[in-house]
């Protein structure tokens, strides 16, 4: 089975082919420039270098969030282009589970945490001592404060990793208790590779869907739908303030 991994959820893009033999190729891409101009070319050139033909592959896999709004949108509108136009099957992944897949036959937890911007970080627990990681607590948009609290209470080594890290190295530092390790850099962030691992399992458990159906889980409002919603309510109030003192 040939399956393409892309991956734009965050500020690596990365992208990863594999057959039957395993992984062909990975390429991550770490630089100031946009998904919209690196992912396309990375594809091609994953394909040129492997001698494989768009039409040979059987499915793609791709990260659905959470992660930027952005980039989950081009990566979205990316493999969907290409599901659609090759007639073949796609898997949705959680980003933090692909993070935590960095890590898969590590005893104890993986904490993966990604800079959610606004105080928070997009986060979960995952138990990784098996071939896929198993969820110990939901993906969710969380305070630093709650997850460190809810790392705190598990009984056993933590692994922790992501981009959310950095913002917070201070904090966790001073605040983790028991056995915990941050990721070396080279674990760090989002690699297709560890995408195509769990892709493969999910796709041999048939948990595929056509690029239509494929739904990114954001887990929270954009920054424009924020605004929007902000705006209706200042104007539904406005305009109840302005009927009732036409009735005074």
């Amino acid at each position: 089975m040939k399956l393409l991994a892309v991956d734009a959820s965050g500020r690596v893009a990365t992208v990863a082919l594999c057959d039957g033999s395993g992984i062909l190729a990975e390429y991550s891409v770490d630089y100031n420039k946009t998904h919209s101009q690196t992912l396309l070319p990375m594809i091609d050139e994953v394909l040129r270098i492997t001698e494989t033909d768009r039409e040979a592959l059987d499915g793609i896999v791709v990260s659905k969030g959470p992660g930027s709004f952005t980039g989950l949108r081009i990566g979205a509108a990316t493999v969907k282009g290409l599901c659609n136009a090759l007639g073949v099957k796609l898997c949705g992944i959680s980003t933090l589970e692909m993070l935590a897949g960095n890590f898969l036959g590590e005893k104890g937890f993986v904490i993966p945490l990604m800079d959610a911007r606004r105080n928070q970080v997009y986060s979960a627990i995952y138990d990784c001592s098996g071939r896929e990681p198993v969820s110990v607590c939901e993906d969710k948009a969380r305070s630093i404060e709650e997850i460190t609290a809810l790392a705190n209470g598990l009984e056993g080594p933590k692994v922790l990793l992501g981009d959310g890290l950095e913002p917070n190295r201070d904090y966790l530092l001073g605040n983790l208790t028991g056995d915990f390790r941050f990721a070396p850099e080279h674990l760090n962030l989002q690699r297709a590779g560890s995408l195509l691992v769990l892709g493969k399992t999910a796709f041999e458990k048939g948990l595929f869907v056509s690029g239509e159906e494929l739904e990114i889980e954001y887990l929270r409002m954009s920054q424009a739908e924020r605004v929007r919603m902000e705006m209706a309510a200042g104007a539904e109030k406005n305009g109840k303030e302005q009927a009732e003192g036409s009735h005074a």
